[in-house]
């Protein structure tokens, strides 16, 4: 590969953003939105849904279920104008370009990479599996690409181009040391990714709609007076409906002894955990911000939501070798992520309707 060109950075630092338990899309996203004057907690935050796509799930650490196909930051953020786009280099002999040409816009990439290739990842030359991070620098000729990575342990700074190159080219082998987010071939993928600034910021009115399309999507009635659901023709399986029918799905799975099917759970489930997690943060943090008691406990209960996904994944995680052997534990976690929906769908409509 051809490593020439004129230095190309974005400016620095690039801030910094994460919180446990989100993916690297939630995590380099937010890096975007701050990037752009906004707040992350909010704009990742406001949406929460259950989305399962049959045959969609990929094993990648940024694997999202997109309401709207290929721009997985319009389908977590729908209310603040975020839109983003999947990329391949344009010049298989000068990759980095097609990353400098986005940068000298003015735009972060966020790069699909291999850890295992990545020095600062804990995988380095241990374990293989697709994660996603910022690039905010390119220099071809001094061979250095200027990256920002929040997962813990987090690093900014400058790596050698040949190991980002390595990490973003990878065939990202099939791993069995990671069942999960091995397997995924990179293949110098990368996503841009436009915010409408100023970023509005939601006043009561505005989250009062927000939570009633919420909750819409999850029971598929709208509140009287108020939000609609959102229109969805697709063949996803969502809201609490979806939900019910993927666990049984799942239950079924590890019955027959599906152990691919299993190892779905871990991807999915890492994605509406993470989602469930910033919506129950953000509901807390405005409740408590404008002294709304009902939103404080409708974020507690979304948490809670977040909490009950731990135990589905694991069990799925460990048990996929076994399935049969993890049904029992599967079912009732299974029952507890059921109930903990169920609440927190209620006490969001509680919360929606003293907005």
């Amino acid at each position: 590969m051809t490593l020439t060109g004129t230095p190309v950075r974005t400016g620095e630092p690039v801030s910094l953003w994460y919180r446990d338990p989100i993916s690297c899309l939630q995590a380099t996203l937010g890096s975007v939105v701050l990037n752009a004057g906004g707040d992350p907690l909010e704009v990742l935050g406001a949406h929460w849904e259950f989305r399962f796509r049959p045959g969609d799930v990929r094993p990648e650490e940024f694997y999202f279920p997109c309401a709207f196909d290929g721009d997985p930051a319009r389908s977590i953020a729908p209310y603040h104008g975020l839109r983003s786009r999947w990329h391949t280099a344009a010049d298989r002999d000068r990759p980095l370009a097609s990353l400098a040409a986005e940068l000298a816009e003015g735009r972060l990439v966020l790069a699909g990479v291999d850890n295992y290739h990545l020095p600062f990842r804990p995988a380095y030359h241990d374990v293989h599996a697709a994660h996603l991070l910022v690039v905010y620098g390119v220099d071809e000729h001094a061979g250095t690409v200027w990256v920002s990575d929040a997962m813990p342990p987090a690093f900014q700074g400058p790596i050698a181009a040949e190991d980002f190159l390595r990490a973003w080219t990878s065939a990202n082998p099939d791993d069995e040391q990671d069942a999960f987010f091995s397997d995924a071939p990179l293949a110098t993928r990368y996503l841009t990714v436009t915010v409408d600034t100023p970023l509005p910021e939601l006043d009561a009115a505005a989250l009062a709609r927000v939570l009633g399309n919420n909750v819409a999507g999850f029971t598929g009635v709208p509140p009287v007076g108020g939000a609609h659901p959102v229109t969805d023709e697709s063949a996803d399986w969502t809201g609490l409906a979806g939900l019910f029918r993927w666990l049984e799905r799942t239950a079924e799975a590890a019955a027959r002894g599906d152990g691919p099917a299993l190892r779905e759970t871990y991807p999915l489930g890492w994605a509406m955990q993470a989602q469930a997690c910033l919506h129950g943060e953000f509901l807390r943090a405005w409740g408590q911000r404008h002294g709304v008691p009902a939103l404080r406990e409708a974020g507690r209960r979304v948490e809670q939501v977040a909490h009950a996904w731990t135990g589905v994944r694991m069990t799925a995680a460990h048990g996929h070798g076994t399935p049969r052997t993890a049904l029992p534990a599967l079912l009732r976690h299974g029952r507890r992520l059921e109930r903990a929906y169920a609440t927190a769908v209620e006490a969001l409509d509680d919360a929606r309707k003293v907005l």
